[in-house]
Order: C-alpha cells, then structure tokens, then sequence
C-alpha cells in the first residue's frame, strides 16, 4: 500500500487546509522555536496527552494516531503555534489494556497535560473518560468509538462514528446499494465495539428489508479458529458476510474461509488496516468493504496532501483512517483554541476545558475527514465513507464508494 511521494513543499499543504493547516515539518523533529511575536499573551508550551496501544496487537491503530498528532503538531508549531503558544505531543502506551491506559493518564498529568487527544480504542477511552471526566480535562478522542466512550462528562467528544451509527450507515448502504438481502454476521461479544456496531445494524436492517439469517459470536479467549462459525454462515445461505471488528481477527477470518465462503465482505472501521496485516495474502481482501472517513488513495485535496506529508515523515509505519482523524483532532483543538482566544499556555487544566468545550460547538472542521461540527453532547456530525478494496499486482488500495 505504501507508495513513494515527492518530498511536499509547506507552501503547497498550507494552501490545501482549510484551518490554518500550515507546512509539515520534514525532518522528523518536533518544532519547538514557534515564534511568540505579535501575538498577546504569555505564550508558553502547552502539553497535549495522547494515549493509544503503539505495542500489542492494536499497535497499527496507536502508532498511526501518534503520528498523525505530530504532524500536526509540528505543522502548527511551524507557522507560529496557536496564538503564540507552543504544543508538545506526549503520547503514552496502554497497549489496548483499560488499566495501562488509567496508568498512562496519570503518568500524562504528572508530565502536565492540559488536554487529551485519546484514547485510541474503545474499552480504554470508556475507562479514561470517566477519569478525565473527575479532572475536568478535555478530551477528544479520534477513534473511540462506543457509545461510553464520551458519556462520563460535558468535557468528552469524539472525531469518529458511535458504534451504532457504523452498524446503521453499513446496513443503510447494504440495503440501498447491493443486491444482497441475506446477511451473516459474525462479531466479538466480549467486545463493546463490536457489539455496539451490531446493535446499530439489527436496528436499521429489520427496516430495510435485510434478514440476518445467520449470527455467529466469538469471544477475546477463542479468537484464532473460526472454522465453526465460518461453516454456519455457509451453510445458513447468507448473500454477505458483515464483520464489525478488528482487522487482527477480519484477516483470520478472511484466510480461514477461503475455499468456504464465496460472498462479499463488509466491515467496520476496525478492518481498515487489513491490507497491510494481510501481506502477500492481500488479494483475499479484494472487494472487501470498509467503513472509512480516510482512504490514502484519495485523489480529494486535503486527503491527498495529509497522505504525502505523512508518508514523507512516517514512510515505514501504518497510515489509515486513525492517523488522519487524530490529525484532524490536533487541528480542532487549534481551532478551539483560537475561538476560546486561548493564548497563555500557563492556564489551568480545568479552565482550558472550560473554554475548548464550549468553543467546540461553535467550529467547524473542514479536515482530512471531511468537514465535522460537534453538538454539546460531543458527538461530530459528518457524511459518512464506504470504501471497497481493490488489489492489482499484489498491492491493495481502497476505492471510495461514498
């Protein structure tokens, strides 16, 4: 999936955002001489927090909004900071684990962290939250998508999709635009991703006219053998196979019906990533559709200059949907900040997220991931993406369907 890009002159990325999205910095270093002048206020360096799993088995999804944070942070402190105040990315490992991620939050406070981008994934953010929450410290999630996630407190929103609404915009763009109306679904019931997405597909299909004819459970202890629930959805006469979890336990799946089932696949955000997971197996992930508000191949302007600069500063490590929506996090927080007219970096934890929160409901985003506002309750509003896999000569890319 990786591709060679020529090296994108800052010019060229400031003029394709929107924002105030300034040049990337290329050198792989974090900016810290943002220029002060001119602007009021005391300046400073304002700490971000980010927590994620960049070791374990999510580590493709920690990694990839480690980075898509730095670089915007990088860029923003390239052209001057955010009125004058400096930002500095520290990012901590919970390794898709509740209790490492509680850890890692504190280990940000005790480093000064004034705001969240985070956590990554689902069952970690819904036990940060509620921390965050006591603290009165904003949060912004890029990719926590349960609907607990941003429940604990007025100080939580999120850049992506709810569970629910995933299962409902794949079971809307099922019954509107394909011809299969027997649905076979296999999903993690241990996992509150997995069973939010489900709960928002059941809701939408008895509406639309699809019959789930088959539904298989796995669980965080048995997911490596899916042999048995595979030879049920093929043997259940289903016309589509939905899997709404991770691209780790998607790819088994995939390899392990081969030769068993012969229908189209639909997943979740969690499957975005699974053309690089698969390797030399990617062609069995060809047709494969994916639920994305981010796809590298985009020829779309701010999608196109997002994928070069970070494939000009990462060019070894994961770029998916998760690196594009924390970058497009970094971003709201700038705008925020610039709404809340934020410009000493010395200000309270608790008293910038009294600012940012109510400033978020008055921006607008026009990002990477398309254009978000966000309602008091810290839900985005935005269009949603289908995306379809395409593999030719042993490479895959994803096809933007809507």
């Amino acid at each position: 999936m990786k591709n060679l890009f020529k090296r994108v002159a800052a010019v060229s990325l400031a003029a394709a955002m929107t924002l105030g999205f300034a040049g990337c910095n290329t050198n792989g270093e974090e900016s810290s001489n943002a220029g002060n002048s001119g602007s009021e206020g005391t300046g400073g360096t304002l700490v971000i927090g980010g927590i994620g799993p960049i070791t374990g088995g999510a580590a493709q999804y920690g990694v990839a909004v480690k980075n898509g944070a730095q670089l915007a942070v990088d860029e923003i402190n390239a052209a001057g900071g955010v009125n004058g105040i400096t930002l500095k990315l520290e990012f901590g490992d919970d390794e898709h684990d509740a209790e490492k991620s509680i850890n890692a939050y504190n280990d940000l406070k005790d480093k000064g962290m004034k705001l969240l981008i985070g956590t990554v994934t689902s069952a970690p953010c819904e036990a940060v939250s509620k921390e965050a929450a006591k603290d009165n410290m904003f949060l912004l999630t890029p990719s926590g998508s349960s609907v607990d996630c941003i429940t604990a407190g007025d100080n939580c929103f999120r850049m992506c999709f709810t569970d629910p609404m995933q299962g409902s915009i794949a079971a809307n763009y099922i019954a509107d635009n394909m011809s299969a109306k027997k649905i076979g679904i296999i999903y993690d019931s241990s996992d509150s991703y997995s069973t939010g997405i489900v709960t928002g597909f059941e809701e939408v299909a008895k509406t639309k006219g699809l019959e789930i004819v088959e539904k298989q459970a796995f669980t965080a202890d048995a997911k490596t053998d899916f042999s048995v629930q595979i030879q049920k959805i093929a043997d259940s006469g289903a016309e589509m196979l939905f899997l709404p979890f991770y691209y780790t336990e998607a790819a088994l799946v995939l390899q392990q019906a081969q030769g068993k089932l012969n229908i189209p696949v639909f997943g979740g955000d969690g499957l975005d990533g699974i053309i690089d997971v698969l390797g030399d197996k990617v062609d069995i992930a060809d047709g494969v559709y994916v639920m994305s508000p981010y796809a590298a191949s985009s020829p779309e302007a701010k999608s196109a200059a997002f994928t070069k600069a970070y494939q000009e500063k990462f060019p070894n490590d994961p770029l998916n949907q998760f690196a594009a929506d924390a970058y497009d996090c970094v971003y709201a927080v700038k705008a925020a900040m610039e709404k809340a007219e934020v410009k000493d970096a010395s200000i309270s934890a608790s008293e910038l997220c009294d600012k940012l929160k109510t400033a978020m409901t008055q921006i607008e985003l026009d990002g990477v991931t398309g254009k978000t506002k966000w309602a008091a309750s810290g839900e985005p509003e935005k269009a949603p993406k289908v995306l379809k896999v395409v593999v030719k000569d042993g490479k895959g890319e994803y096809e933007v369907l809507s």
